[in-house]
Protein backbone atom coordinates (compact mmCIF):
# COMPACT_ATOMS: atom_id res chain seq x y z
CA UNK A 1 0.00 0.00 0.00
CA UNK A 2 1.48 3.59 -1.10
CA UNK A 3 1.97 5.59 2.67
CA UNK A 4 0.96 9.28 1.39
CA UNK A 5 1.78 10.79 4.99
CA UNK A 6 3.55 13.36 4.01
CA UNK A 7 0.89 14.68 1.44
CA UNK A 8 -1.31 13.55 3.90
CA UNK A 9 0.25 16.26 6.71
CA UNK A 10 0.35 19.07 3.82
CA UNK A 11 -3.26 18.61 3.70
CA UNK A 12 -4.04 18.32 7.38
CA UNK A 13 -1.89 21.79 8.00
CA UNK A 14 -3.41 23.92 5.56
CA UNK A 15 -6.67 22.58 7.28
CA UNK A 16 -5.80 23.63 10.34
CA UNK A 17 -4.35 26.85 8.99
CA UNK A 18 -0.83 26.68 10.33
CA UNK A 19 2.30 27.21 8.77
CA UNK A 20 5.20 24.59 8.47
CA UNK A 21 7.30 26.05 11.40
CA UNK A 22 4.53 26.23 13.57
CA UNK A 23 3.88 22.19 12.69
CA UNK A 24 7.84 21.76 13.41
CA UNK A 25 7.95 23.55 17.01
CA UNK A 26 4.53 21.70 17.69
CA UNK A 27 6.28 18.67 17.48
CA UNK A 28 9.57 19.27 18.15
CA UNK A 29 11.60 18.79 14.72
CA UNK A 30 13.10 21.85 11.99
CA UNK A 31 11.35 23.39 9.03
CA UNK A 32 13.21 21.48 7.00
CA UNK A 33 12.39 18.22 8.18
CA UNK A 34 8.41 19.78 7.53
CA UNK A 35 9.30 20.15 4.47
CA UNK A 36 10.79 17.11 3.15
CA UNK A 37 7.85 15.10 4.58
CA UNK A 38 5.54 17.37 2.58
CA UNK A 39 7.37 17.24 -0.35
CA UNK A 40 7.56 13.39 -0.14
CA UNK A 41 11.37 13.05 0.38
CA UNK A 42 11.34 11.37 3.84
CA UNK A 43 8.84 10.21 6.35
CA UNK A 44 8.24 11.01 9.99
CA UNK A 45 10.16 9.39 12.74
CA UNK A 46 7.90 6.58 13.86
CA UNK A 47 7.78 7.84 17.23
CA UNK A 48 6.70 11.13 15.77
CA UNK A 49 2.80 9.85 14.56
CA UNK A 50 0.85 9.85 17.72
CA UNK A 51 2.21 13.46 18.45
CA UNK A 52 1.78 14.34 15.04
CA UNK A 53 -2.32 12.77 14.58
CA UNK A 54 -2.52 14.71 18.00
CA UNK A 55 -1.52 18.00 16.86
CA UNK A 56 -4.47 17.52 13.91
CA UNK A 57 -7.19 16.21 15.96
CA UNK A 58 -7.38 13.05 13.88
CA UNK A 59 -6.34 9.23 13.48
CA UNK A 60 -2.96 7.24 12.45
CA UNK A 61 -5.37 6.05 9.85
CA UNK A 62 -5.80 8.80 8.61
CA UNK A 63 -3.09 10.56 8.95
CA UNK A 64 -1.16 7.68 7.06
CA UNK A 65 -3.57 7.95 4.17
CA UNK A 66 -5.27 4.42 5.65
CA UNK A 67 -8.63 3.88 4.36
CA UNK A 68 -9.90 0.36 5.61
CA UNK A 69 -12.96 0.23 3.21
CA UNK A 70 -11.38 1.49 0.23
CA UNK A 71 -8.10 -1.03 0.69
CA UNK A 72 -10.39 -3.44 0.99
CA UNK A 73 -12.20 -3.12 -2.26
CA UNK A 74 -8.69 -2.55 -3.90
CA UNK A 75 -7.94 -6.25 -2.32
CA UNK A 76 -11.33 -7.88 -3.40
CA UNK A 77 -10.99 -6.36 -7.08
CA UNK A 78 -7.14 -7.64 -6.66
CA UNK A 79 -7.81 -11.36 -5.62
CA UNK A 80 -11.34 -11.33 -8.16
CA UNK A 81 -9.26 -10.50 -11.62
CA UNK A 82 -6.99 -13.21 -9.87
CA UNK A 83 -9.36 -16.01 -10.05
CA UNK A 84 -10.67 -14.58 -13.38
CA UNK A 85 -7.34 -14.93 -14.73
CA UNK A 86 -5.83 -18.35 -12.92
CA UNK A 87 -9.39 -19.84 -12.70
CA UNK A 88 -11.70 -18.78 -15.83
CA UNK A 89 -9.16 -17.46 -18.05
CA UNK A 90 -6.19 -19.84 -17.63
CA UNK A 91 -3.77 -17.06 -17.99
CA UNK A 92 -1.41 -18.40 -15.12
CA UNK A 93 1.80 -16.35 -15.89
CA UNK A 94 -0.27 -13.18 -16.04
CA UNK A 95 -2.30 -14.05 -12.88
CA UNK A 96 1.22 -14.96 -10.81
CA UNK A 97 2.04 -11.49 -11.81
CA UNK A 98 -0.98 -10.05 -10.23
CA UNK A 99 -0.60 -11.84 -6.52
CA UNK A 100 2.73 -11.06 -6.50
CA UNK A 101 2.32 -7.19 -6.50
CA UNK A 102 -0.69 -7.66 -4.33
CA UNK A 103 1.88 -9.63 -2.20
CA UNK A 104 4.35 -6.90 -2.37
CA UNK A 105 1.82 -3.84 -2.04
CA UNK A 106 -0.47 -5.77 1.26
CA UNK A 107 1.96 -8.21 2.81
CA UNK A 108 0.07 -8.46 5.76
CA UNK A 109 -3.25 -9.56 4.32
CA UNK A 110 -4.23 -12.73 4.72
CA UNK A 111 -6.15 -13.13 2.05
CA UNK A 112 -3.20 -12.25 -0.23
CA UNK A 113 -1.13 -14.39 1.76
CA UNK A 114 -3.28 -17.13 1.16
CA UNK A 115 -3.24 -16.83 -2.60
CA UNK A 116 0.20 -15.93 -3.25
CA UNK A 117 1.54 -18.93 -1.13
CA UNK A 118 -0.80 -21.56 -3.25
CA UNK A 119 0.12 -19.83 -6.41
CA UNK A 120 3.78 -20.43 -5.69
CA UNK A 121 3.05 -24.21 -4.28
CA UNK A 122 1.62 -24.23 -7.26
CA UNK A 123 -2.38 -25.25 -6.38
CA UNK A 124 -3.75 -27.29 -4.18
CA UNK A 125 -3.33 -30.67 -6.05
CA UNK A 126 0.18 -32.20 -7.78
CA UNK A 127 2.13 -30.29 -5.60
CA UNK A 128 6.06 -30.86 -6.07
CA UNK A 129 8.04 -31.64 -2.88
CA UNK A 130 10.96 -29.72 -4.01
CA UNK A 131 8.90 -26.49 -4.28
CA UNK A 132 7.48 -26.73 -1.02
CA UNK A 133 10.66 -27.63 0.86
CA UNK A 134 12.34 -25.06 -0.96
CA UNK A 135 10.07 -22.47 0.18
CA UNK A 136 8.99 -24.09 3.75
CA UNK A 137 10.49 -21.02 5.78
CA UNK A 138 8.04 -18.32 4.56
CA UNK A 139 5.54 -21.14 4.00
CA UNK A 140 5.30 -21.20 7.68
CA UNK A 141 5.74 -18.04 8.51
CA UNK A 142 2.17 -17.49 6.82
CA UNK A 143 1.03 -20.11 7.93
CA UNK A 144 1.66 -19.36 11.48
CA UNK A 145 0.15 -15.50 10.76
CA UNK A 146 -2.75 -17.24 9.53
CA UNK A 147 -3.68 -19.61 12.21
CA UNK A 148 -2.79 -17.24 14.80
CA UNK A 149 -4.64 -14.27 13.65
CA UNK A 150 -6.47 -15.28 11.00
CA UNK A 151 -10.50 -15.56 11.96
CA UNK A 152 -11.79 -17.03 8.24
CA UNK A 153 -12.37 -19.94 8.68
CA UNK A 154 -11.26 -21.25 5.16
CA UNK A 155 -8.08 -19.52 4.91
CA UNK A 156 -7.37 -21.38 8.02
CA UNK A 157 -7.75 -24.77 7.04
CA UNK A 158 -5.65 -23.63 3.79
CA UNK A 159 -2.99 -22.95 6.42
CA UNK A 160 -3.42 -26.40 8.16
CA UNK A 161 -3.43 -28.02 4.72
CA UNK A 162 -0.25 -26.46 3.95
CA UNK A 163 1.49 -27.55 7.02
CA UNK A 164 0.12 -30.59 6.39
CA UNK A 165 1.95 -30.67 2.56
CA UNK A 166 4.93 -29.62 3.68
CA UNK A 167 5.39 -32.93 6.25
CA UNK A 168 4.54 -34.99 3.62
CA UNK A 169 7.00 -33.25 1.55
CA UNK A 170 9.51 -34.12 4.77
CA UNK A 171 8.86 -37.81 4.84
CA UNK A 172 6.48 -37.37 7.50
CA UNK A 173 3.26 -38.44 5.98
CA UNK A 174 2.10 -39.54 9.28
CA UNK A 175 2.14 -36.05 10.67
CA UNK A 176 0.13 -34.75 7.46
CA UNK A 177 -2.42 -37.68 8.35
CA UNK A 178 -2.89 -36.41 11.77
CA UNK A 179 -3.25 -33.09 10.56
CA UNK A 180 -6.30 -33.73 8.21
CA UNK A 181 -7.73 -35.91 10.82
CA UNK A 182 -7.63 -33.66 13.93
CA UNK A 183 -8.65 -29.88 11.55
CA UNK A 184 -10.89 -31.36 8.77
CA UNK A 185 -14.11 -32.93 9.14
CA UNK A 186 -15.48 -36.14 7.63
CA UNK A 187 -18.27 -36.25 4.32
CA UNK A 188 -21.04 -36.54 6.84
CA UNK A 189 -20.02 -33.40 8.87
CA UNK A 190 -20.32 -30.96 5.78
CA UNK A 191 -22.36 -27.75 5.86
CA UNK A 192 -24.57 -29.54 3.35
CA UNK A 193 -25.26 -32.72 4.78
CA UNK A 194 -26.14 -30.37 8.55
CA UNK A 195 -28.51 -28.35 6.10
CA UNK A 196 -30.27 -31.14 4.99
CA UNK A 197 -30.56 -32.58 8.53
CA UNK A 198 -32.00 -28.90 9.60
CA UNK A 199 -35.44 -29.40 7.67
CA UNK A 200 -38.01 -31.87 7.97
CA UNK A 201 -38.21 -34.45 5.52
CA UNK A 202 -41.93 -33.40 4.52
CA UNK A 203 -40.82 -29.68 3.80
CA UNK A 204 -39.83 -27.83 0.83
CA UNK A 205 -36.59 -26.72 2.40
CA UNK A 206 -35.84 -30.43 2.85
CA UNK A 207 -36.29 -31.45 -0.72
CA UNK A 208 -34.87 -28.26 -2.07
CA UNK A 209 -30.87 -29.05 0.27
CA UNK A 210 -31.29 -32.36 -1.06
CA UNK A 211 -31.26 -31.67 -4.60
CA UNK A 212 -28.62 -28.80 -4.25
CA UNK A 213 -26.12 -31.85 -2.35
CA UNK A 214 -26.90 -34.19 -5.25
CA UNK A 215 -25.87 -32.27 -7.87
CA UNK A 216 -22.85 -31.53 -6.18
CA UNK A 217 -22.24 -34.82 -4.95
CA UNK A 218 -22.82 -35.69 -8.82
CA UNK A 219 -20.02 -33.65 -9.87
CA UNK A 220 -17.93 -34.28 -7.41
CA UNK A 221 -18.04 -38.49 -7.55
CA UNK A 222 -18.07 -38.10 -11.63
CA UNK A 223 -14.95 -36.07 -11.22
CA UNK A 224 -13.10 -39.06 -9.03
CA UNK A 225 -14.73 -41.65 -11.46
CA UNK A 226 -12.88 -39.83 -14.27
CA UNK A 227 -9.69 -39.96 -12.40
CA UNK A 228 -9.79 -43.64 -11.66
CA UNK A 229 -9.84 -44.16 -14.95
CA UNK A 230 -7.43 -41.88 -16.67
CA UNK A 231 -4.56 -42.92 -13.72
CA UNK A 232 -4.51 -46.19 -13.91
CA UNK A 233 -1.57 -47.15 -14.52
CA UNK A 234 -1.82 -50.88 -15.03
CA UNK A 235 -3.01 -50.48 -18.57
CA UNK A 236 -1.49 -47.42 -21.28
CA UNK A 237 -3.03 -44.41 -22.01
CA UNK A 238 -5.06 -45.28 -25.34
CA UNK A 239 -6.72 -47.69 -22.96
CA UNK A 240 -7.74 -45.54 -20.50
CA UNK A 241 -8.72 -43.06 -22.92
CA UNK A 242 -11.05 -45.88 -24.21
CA UNK A 243 -12.65 -46.94 -21.44
CA UNK A 244 -13.03 -43.32 -19.71
CA UNK A 245 -14.89 -42.46 -23.32
CA UNK A 246 -16.80 -45.44 -22.53
CA UNK A 247 -17.83 -44.68 -19.47
CA UNK A 248 -18.54 -41.02 -20.62
CA UNK A 249 -20.67 -42.24 -23.33
CA UNK A 250 -22.93 -44.10 -21.48
CA UNK A 251 -23.39 -41.38 -19.08
CA UNK A 252 -24.27 -38.80 -21.49
CA UNK A 253 -27.15 -41.82 -22.75
CA UNK A 254 -28.39 -42.11 -19.12
CA UNK A 255 -28.47 -38.13 -18.96
CA UNK A 256 -30.09 -37.82 -22.04
CA UNK A 257 -32.71 -40.32 -21.89
CA UNK A 258 -33.66 -39.13 -18.59
CA UNK A 259 -33.45 -35.48 -18.24
CA UNK A 260 -32.33 -36.06 -14.61
CA UNK A 261 -30.12 -33.15 -12.95
CA UNK A 262 -28.29 -35.27 -11.17
CA UNK A 263 -27.18 -37.86 -14.38
CA UNK A 264 -26.33 -34.48 -16.57
CA UNK A 265 -24.10 -33.17 -13.92
CA UNK A 266 -22.43 -36.11 -13.61
CA UNK A 267 -21.87 -37.12 -17.03
CA UNK A 268 -20.59 -32.97 -17.31
CA UNK A 269 -18.47 -32.88 -14.62
CA UNK A 270 -17.22 -36.04 -16.05
CA UNK A 271 -15.99 -35.19 -19.97
CA UNK A 272 -14.97 -31.52 -18.23
CA UNK A 273 -12.22 -33.31 -15.90
CA UNK A 274 -11.13 -36.03 -19.00
CA UNK A 275 -10.64 -33.03 -21.09
CA UNK A 276 -8.70 -31.34 -18.63
CA UNK A 277 -6.49 -34.58 -18.18
CA UNK A 278 -6.23 -34.94 -21.25
CA UNK A 279 -5.08 -31.55 -22.08
CA UNK A 280 -2.57 -31.24 -19.71
CA UNK A 281 -1.54 -35.02 -19.24
CA UNK A 282 -1.77 -36.09 -22.44
CA UNK A 283 -3.78 -38.25 -24.94
CA UNK A 284 -3.83 -36.27 -27.93
CA UNK A 285 -5.88 -33.63 -29.36
CA UNK A 286 -8.38 -35.63 -31.05
CA UNK A 287 -9.68 -37.42 -27.59
CA UNK A 288 -9.46 -33.15 -26.18
CA UNK A 289 -11.81 -32.65 -29.44
CA UNK A 290 -14.28 -35.29 -28.38
CA UNK A 291 -14.63 -34.31 -25.16
CA UNK A 292 -15.21 -30.76 -25.56
CA UNK A 293 -17.57 -32.13 -28.05
CA UNK A 294 -19.36 -34.07 -25.50
CA UNK A 295 -19.15 -30.96 -22.80
CA UNK A 296 -20.90 -28.60 -25.55
CA UNK A 297 -24.06 -31.50 -25.88
CA UNK A 298 -24.88 -31.58 -22.20
CA UNK A 299 -24.23 -27.97 -22.16
CA UNK A 300 -27.10 -27.69 -24.69
CA UNK A 301 -28.86 -30.35 -22.76
CA UNK A 302 -28.81 -28.13 -19.59
CA UNK A 303 -30.55 -25.04 -21.16
CA UNK A 304 -33.20 -27.08 -23.04
CA UNK A 305 -33.87 -28.85 -20.03
CA UNK A 306 -34.24 -25.27 -18.28
CA UNK A 307 -36.37 -23.78 -21.38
Amino acid sequence: MKINIGANIKRLRSAKGTTQEQLADAVGVTYAAVSKWERGESLPDITLLQPLAFYFGTTLDELMGYDRERVNEEIEKILAEYRRLYRVGGDFEKAREVIENAYREYPNDYRIMNCWMWNVAGDAADNDPRVLIAHKEEFEAITDKIIEGCTEEAIRLNAWNMKAKILHAEGDTEGALSIYEKKFVNWYMTAGQKIEQLYAKDTPEFLRQVRRNMLELAAFAADKLCKSVYFDASVSLSERIEKAEYYGRKLFALAEETGEPCFVSFARSFWGRLRNDVHFRGGGEEAEKRAAAMEKRLDDLMGDRRR
